[in-house]
């Protein structure tokens, strides 16, 4: 399967709760990280959720 890398780019302090808790479960811990996941309907979900946040690197 296809795969995308995802970067942590804005701080979810003052944040909903349900944006925070999605942020964790991409796997982020900090600010600027970079994580390669899967591009499952499922990811592709919780990004969108949190695309102010995100940004997907090419």
């Amino acid at each position: 399967m296809e795969t995308i890398k995802i970067k942590f780019v804005r701080s979810a302090i003052n944040r909903p709760a349900r944006q925070k808790a999605t942020i964790k479960a991409l796997g982020f811990s900090k600010l600027n990280q970079v994580i390669e996941k899967e591009a499952t309907p499922q990811i592709l979900g919780m990004v969108k959720k949190v695309q102010h946040l995100v940004t997907v690197v090419e």
